[in-house]
Parts: C-alpha cells; sequence; structure tokens
C-alpha cells in the first residue's frame, strides 16, 4: 500500500499592485492570496515562470451601496443567483489567514448585506502542478437564504475557453441531455463563440459583451493560452438544481478579461448552515492546436499521464 503523499508549504510575503499577499509554492506551481482582504486567490504561476496565468486588473471596480468593490483580478467567490447586493460586497478589510501544512485557508468578514462568510481553502498537492481550492459560504445571518456558491476566476485575453459538452450519439432519444444558455446583451452570432459537436468554445478577445452557460455533467472546463492550460475539475450535482436556467458552468468575456465560472447547486441555507463547492486546478502543457484533441487531452486527470510542470 502507496503512503498518502504529504506536503509542507511555507507561506512568504508578497506584493500585488501594493497590496500586502501570501505566497505558497510546491515547486511546480506558485501560488498567491491576499494577506489582508478578500478571500481572493489573485496568482497562479509556474515555479519556472514569473508570467501569472490569471488576470490582473487592479484599477477595475465600482460604487455599491457599501462601498466601492474591487475586482482586482484572479479568483474570488460570490453568491449565486447574481444580486449586486449579494455578490458584489466589499471585502477590502478582515480576512483572517490560517495557514495548514499543505496550503491556506482565507476567510473573509461577515458580510453586511447577508451575513455570510465566504472562505476559499487552497491546498496544494505534493508533487504535481495541482491544488484543490475549497469554496464555503456560512450563513452567520438570522434569516434563512436560497443561494449557490459562485467561484469566478478572471483569466487574460488572447486565450480559449472550452466548455465540453456530450458528443451527439445514433438513435433516437426522447428526452434532452444538452442546454446552452446566453444572456440578454449576448449574441449568437458573436464570432468569439464557436459552437461545435461536444465543445463549445469563446475566444478570448476583446469586444462586446458575451456570457454563456450550460448544464456540465463532465465536471471539468479548461483555459488554454501560449500553450498552457488550467483545467478546472469539480463534481457535477446535474440532478439538483441549479441558478441561471440551470448553469453550473459559465464564462463571461468583454473588454479586459475572461472570466470562467463554476456554481454550486441553489440549497436553502439555515442560520448556521453552510454550503460548499470543491475545485481542482491543474496547470497542463498543451501541445495539439485542434479544439477537440485538446478537449481529448485534458478530460483525462493530470495523474494519468503522470504529468508535472
Amino acid at each position: 500500500m502507496i503512503p498518502p503523499r504529504e506536503v509542507v508549504v511555507r507561506a512568504t510575503p508578497g506584493d500585488f499592485h501594493g497590496r500586502p499577499t501570501m505566497r505558497i509554492t510546491n515547486g511546480a506551481i506558485q501560488v498567491e492570496v491576499l494577506a489582508a482582504a478578500g478571500p481572493r486567490v489573485i496568482g497562479l504561476r509556474r515555479a519556472s515562470s514569473p508570467a501569472n496565468l490569471l488576470a490582473e486588473t487592479p484599477d477595475l471596480g465600482w460604487e455599491t451601496a457599501l462601498g466601492r468593490y474591487e475586482l482586482l483580478g484572479g479568483h474570488r467567490l460570490w453568491i449565486a443567483p447574481e444580486d449586486p447586493e449579494r455578490g458584489a460586497v466589499p471585502d477590502s478589510e478582515g480576512l483572517a489567514v490560517e495557514p495548514l501544512v499543505d496550503g491556506l485557508r482565507l476567510t473573509g468578514a461577515v458580510d453586511l448585506a447577508t451575513g455570510c462568510v465566504r472562505s476559499i481553502e487552497v491546498r496544494l498537492d505534493p508533487v504535481l502542478a495541482s491544488l484543490t481550492v475549497l469554496h464555503r459560504v456560512d450563513n452567520r445571518g438570522p434569516r434563512s437564504l436560497e443561494l449557490a456558491p459562485w467561484s469566478i476566476t478572471q483569466l487574460p485575453l488572447g486565450g480559449l475557453a472550452l466548455l465540453p459538452q456530450r458528443p451527439a450519439v445514433a438513435g433516437h432519444r426522447p428526452r434532452p441531455n444538452r442546454n446552452l444558455v446566453l444572456w440578454p446583451y449576448s449574441s449568437w452570432e458573436d464570432p468569439r463563440l464557436r459552437i461545435r459537436d461536444g465543445l463549445v468554445a469563446v475566444h478570448a478577445v476583446a469586444g462586446a459583451e458575451l456570457k454563456v452557460g450550460f448544464l456540465d455533467d463532465t465536471g471539468w472546463v479548461a483555459y488554454v493560452r501560449d500553450g498552457t492550460a488550467l483545467v478546472r475539475r469539480f463534481e457535477p450535482e446535474s440532478d439538483w438544481a441549479h441558478p441561471d436556467l440551470g448553469c453550473n458552468v459559465e464564462t463571461y468575456c468583454g473588454s479586459h478579461y475572461l472570466e470562467l465560472e463554476i456554481l454550486g447547486p441553489i440549497r436553502e441555507l439555515q442560520p448556521g448552515a453552510s454550503t460548499t463547492l470543491l475545485e481542482r486546478w491543474e496547470v497542463r502543457d498543451v501541445a495539439a492546436s485542434e479544439a477537440l484533441q485538446v478537449r481529448e487531452q485534458l478530460s483525462r486527470p493530470i495523474e494519468a499521464e503522470g504529468t508535472a510542470a
């Protein structure tokens, strides 16, 4: 019997456009998080490269009823269905950081709008260019809430978002098994949207707002750019109701970045209850240029190929 692998990581201080950060690495990849705000993951890099695989948008934000919300870039946790008063809650202070043997737990302050507490737990694989990201929403308020955890990753333009679907099969079937949802500002004729059998792809090119979503029962999505893929895996809960006409995966592309989003099922949280969304992220080399070949390559977990960065 092979004993479980263990990794010991040490956090080191860093800086993200004037904001203090903490960085952890397993020798293959480095993860950077905000140290005093969030919870936010704002950096993901190969150990051999300074290039951030996540978008950096430190100057973007907007005013809300509770103050300015700073977009910043990277990865964040919101609450679905989308509501400006529940999602974009300013999180510039009140973060608690708990060191773990193999990562960090980031716990935000109580949301004034909902009474919820959002947390993100990052744990690095001992060897592979991989990490687990556990998102948690706790209802600390006095009333029940109906919501879904909604993890959002901002990515730099210039890549391709891959949204796998079930391919067509021969023979008559009485019930549908695929869907595609568009937001009101999105056009079927947008040239960045490519619909193929078994795959929906979105080219991350600056332009008008485009957002699409669907119910993904394959359990993975990816973003490919400059020969590197960020693959996000999750356990689909297809039998549960999901937000936005039944979406558990969504992607948005505008003029500054692309967002790749995963949503958990909608649940009613009583006071004191919580809901979670667990993902596994993999950083992969991508040699193939044809979209469907990339799909087959990335559908296999990183252990299947023994791949490290």
